[in-house]
């Protein structure tokens, strides 16, 4: 399918959206109860489980499997995250026989862990460890935004205070035009992707990458677009956590009466 035909002369692309139109989000906290906080999130038809657990002592695996507390001079003074990203083998169309140590998952593995570490207030948990699992469960484009988002519900919902809300939207160009949030098939199909994670509140940049490079005429209004994406789910997850926040509230108050 050539490039072109991914937007319509009406300005449509093929899932109906508007060029400047999200995807629809869909979120819940607290699905998992076994973790210290978690979060599920639809962004289309990419759909991610996040997992935290921690703050707790820091452990690495020794021989014959034995794990025993290893501090740094860095982990002394503030804590070490750890991220890991996977994505479940009926996830999307490509069969992998491995869904976690590939290299594609440690580069994802890293890029949370660089996205985090600069929003969560690691300073007030020295000798410690906080743990961040993210499972791509359904991938249609967007993946690494869409488990940022989920984590940083995860975490609020672990009470790990960070900075900001972290936010990771993707925007692209098709027929000279920006479009932001890009789907699979725009993704493999369009032009060069543009993905942007930020600090919500400050609009601090945490991640920024590119597929391609951007012409310098056209970089501006994509990035333009990709952080008006972002403001635009902080929103929408700002408003899913004071939704949650309140109907915990409701809860405790009527078990307290």
């Amino acid at each position: 399918m050539a490039g072109y035909e991914l937007l319509s002369e009406q300005n449509l692309r093929l899932d109906g959206r508007k060029a400047d139109e999200l995807r629809r989000i869909q979120c819940k906290l607290g699905v998992f109860g076994q973790a210290d906080g978690s979060a599920y999130l639809e962004q289309g038809n990419t759909k991610v489980l996040a997992a935290v657990y921690g703050p707790h002592e820091i452990y690495r695996h020794g021989a014959g499997g034995a794990s025993r507390p290893t501090l740094t001079a860095t982990s002394n003074e503030q804590a070490v995250i750890n991220c890991q990203y996977s994505a479940a083998v009926f996830s999307s169309g490509e069969r992998k026989r491995r869904p976690r140590g590939d290299r594609k998952s440690q580069e994802m593995s890293m890029h949370l862990r660089q996205t985090f570490q600069a929003a969560i207030k690691t300073e007030l948990y020295p000798r410690s460890q906080i743990d961040i699992y993210v499972e791509i469960l359904q991938a249609d484009g967007g993946n690494y935004c869409a488990c940022v988002n989920a984590a940083t519900l995860a975490l609020i919902d672990a009470g790990i205070p960070m900075k900001d809300y972290v936010c990771a939207c993707t925007a692209s160009l098709m027929n000279d035009r920006p479009v932001v949030d890009i789907n699979n098939l725009e993704s493999t199909t369009g032009g060069p992707e543009l993905t942007v994670a930020v600090m919500a509140k400050s609009g601090e940049i945490v991640l920024l990458e590119m597929s391609q490079r951007f012409h310098v005429d056209h970089l501006e209004k994509v990035m333009d677009l990709a952080m008006e994406g972002c403001q635009n789910i902080y929103h929408i997850l700002d408003k899913e956590v004071r939704a949650h926040v309140s109907k915990r509230g409701s809860l405790l108050g009527w078990e307290a009466t």
